[in-house]
């Protein structure tokens, strides 16, 4: 930005300068007299003051008129003494030596100084030469890392030691490629890495890099397709060309369902740039030439959604799984993250491990970094366990909002909104434990129930999802039993939402229904194009979308009954549990056990420091929708933005 700006006013600078130099010359007297009329005119006593400059003569008039004239005689001293018989005053100075080179050269500096800053755009365009213009379309934007940048092993990837030992090979053949080609073996061209979005896939090429120690080049999805048609294809070219040349290598495609995605969709037609860009993809990994000795890794978490000829041998013939971590890798991953802050004694991340099933790489990074960032805004020298759990807390159900204060009847009614989710959880079977419940702002909601996982879970029961419809009315039925039907507020705004999408999945995905039995019910699909829907189906009658109705209908009035009929049971648990919250606003896994068994909540740990803290200032809260998040686009149980029972170990209940 500074460069371009230095630009602009150097070219302004001198474009100023020769204008201002033309005007000068422009504004210079032109009116000329002959020779003969100007020594007229010295006789008649007309001229005041002369000034010979070579044999220029410029005349000052007794009228105050200026003119010019040329002396055409060799010698000045008969006109000399003639100018001062006549008393003209009488001035000389060096004659102009502006040779005409440069005044050819002064009245073309403007036209020059056009084609040098055409010049310079014209480069600019092209990348200085580098292919990375608006000239240089058809080269590709690869980044090449060479073997001395490579710094990555696989000793900086921990959680997914499954997919290492399939890559494993990869390097083994780029190192001694006759090991495998002595019996006639050869080695995948292509190899796709699937998993969700924060497993590491990128980590895991770069290290395949660096333990070959060849080149590798890494590029996106995204940077092959442009608005012509064809320069996605050239860049392909141009990226193999240049593997070639630096054979054998690495070729990382990050994304590459952005250009990989299934050919005939119904938008653009076969000459669509997307599909023209898959099309020399597909003939260059293998096509007549082929591409010996560079292997191709592309990374994405939509498989589905690939060209099948993508996937077929010799092109990305073999996939490697880059799944979430389990409990021990995720304990790898922690030890590798927190070997760069500096961390206290009592931080155990095996614990922290059991604590946070579903947490991707990234999210565990991110943990780390706000353990690190809460410590310090303490002053600590060390991050100790209670800065993980806070960054925990953050991460899992959001900031708290502590400058929100909230009216005593808001806080009452949140109080036992919280209180229902969590007895009908810890009430209802295959359900998991309730790890912290809070009536604390946090986010977009005004309070939260967080149950935990104790162990990572890979599928869900019936059992299990008819409890989680249940906790998830739980806070809704406290409301009306405690401060009536007209009291009931928009709080379970996202619970009414979350739920009905788990029953609508049960009938119409997962086989759950006794009454439509193990089938698959698709429902209204369609692409987007422009802003307008281009196909859209319906593959259900209309009699059988009633009867899907009916049964999601009837798996929540099931399941909501039996959270009504919990809450009435233990009353006298959810007025204790309200009551607590009340008191001490966040109440963990101890208190939640003591008023389950029926005895007093002991103080939570911390509870006197965040007491003589100060209390809450800023605004009132207002009984408003406070929970507008989307929940997960395929409505299992897994999904929801502000939390489940899925493995992220979200909160469920929230108001």
């Amino acid at each position: 930005m500074a460069k371009n700006l230095i630009l602009w006013v150097i070219i302004a600078v001198v474009l100023m300068s020769v204008f201002s130099n033309f005007q000068e010359r422009t504004t210079e007297v032109t009116e000329e007299v002959a020779y003969s009329e100007f020594l007229n005119e010295v006789e008649r006593g007309h001229v005041r003051e002369v000034l010979i400059q070579g044999e220029q003569i410029t005349i000052q008039h007794a009228d105050g008129r200026e003119y010019r004239t040329f002396n055409p005689e060799t010698d000045n001293r008969a006109l000399i003494g003639e100018l001062l018989e006549h008393g003209v005053r009488i001035d000389a100075k060096k004659a102009d030596s502006d040779s005409m080179l440069l005044q050819i050269l002064i009245s073309w500096t403007p036209f020059l100084l056009l084609i040098a800053v055409w010049i310079y755009f014209m480069r600019q365009m092209q990348g200085g030469g580098g292919g990375r213009g608006a000239m240089s379309f058809g080269k590709s934007k690869a980044k090449m890392m060479t073997e001395e940048q490579s710094k990555y092993s696989f000793d900086d990837v921990a959680g997914c030691d499954e997919a290492k030992e399939d890559v494993k090979e990869l390097v083994d053949f780029l190192r001694d490629p006759s090991k495998f080609q002595r019996l006639g073996g050869t080695i995948p061209r292509g190899v796709l890495m699937v998993g969700p979005p924060g497993t590491g896939k990128t980590l895991l090429a770069k290290a395949i890099a660096g333990e070959a120690r060849v080149p590798f080049f890494s590029i996106s999805g995204s940077d092959f397709v442009e608005m012509f048609v064809g320069v996605g294809a050239s860049r392909v070219r141009d990226m193999f060309q240049q593997a070639k040349k630096q054979a054998p290598c690495i070729i990382f495609i990050d994304e590459l369902d952005a250009v990989g995605r299934q050919r005939g969709a119904g938008l653009g037609g076969g000459h669509d740039e997307r599909e023209q860009t898959l099309n020399q993809m597909l003939v260059e990994m293998d096509g007549f030439e082929g591409s010996e000795g560079i292997i191709v890794i592309a990374a994405t978490n939509r498989p589905d959604v690939l060209d099948p000829a993508l996937l077929r041998p010799g092109r990305f013939d073999r996939q490697v799984v880059v799944p979430l971590p389990d409990v021990r890798g995720r304990e790898q991953i922690l030890n590798v993250h927190m070997k760069k802050v500096p961390a206290a004694e009592d931080v155990k991340a095996e614990i922290i491990a059991r604590g946070t099933p579903g947490f991707s790489g990234a999210d565990l990074q991110n943990l780390v970094n706000e353990a690190a960032l809460f410590a310090a805004r303490a002053d600590k020298e060390r991050v100790e366990q209670i800065d993980f759990e806070q960054a925990k807390d953050k991460i899992m159900m959001g900031s708290e909002r502590k400058s929100m204060v909230m009216k005593e009847d808001e806080k009452k009614l949140t109080a036992y909104h919280e209180a229902g989710h969590a007895i009908v959880g810890l009430s209802s079977p295959d359900h998991d434990p309730v790890h912290k419940v809070s009536i604390i702002p946090r986010g977009r909601a005004l309070g939260v129930t967080m149950f935990l996982p104790e162990e990572d879970r890979y599928s869900y029961t019936k059992q299990r999802l008819d409890s989680m419809i249940s906790s998830l009315f739980g806070g809704r039925i406290a409301e009306e039993l405690i401060f009536g039907a007209d009291r009931v507020t928009t709080g379970a705004q996202n619970d009414i939402q979350r739920a009905t999408e788990i029953a609508r999945s049960m009938v119409t995905k997962w086989g759950l229904s006794a009454r439509l039995g193990p089938l698959a019910y698709g429902e209204e699909q369609g692409e987007v194009f422009l802003g307008h829907a281009v196909t859209q189906h319906k593959d259900v009658s209309d009699e059988t979308q009633h009867a899907i109705d009916e049964e999601v209908r009837a798996i929540i009035d099931t399941n909501y009954t039996t959270a009504e009929r919990i809450l009435r049971e233990k009353m006298d648990l959810l007025h204790t549990m309200a009551d607590a919250l009340m008191k001490y606003e966040t109440i963990d896994r101890e208190q939640i056990d003591d008023i389950m068994q029926g005895r007093d909540p002991r103080p939570p740990k911390g509870w006197e420091d965040r007491k003589s803290g100060g209390g809450d200032g800023g605004a009132t809260a207002e009984a408003a929708p406070v929970d507008d998040a989307e929940p997960s686009a395929d409505g299992d149980a897994d999904g929801g933005r502000d939390g489940d029972n899925g493995p992220l170990g979200r909160p469920v209940g929230e108001h």
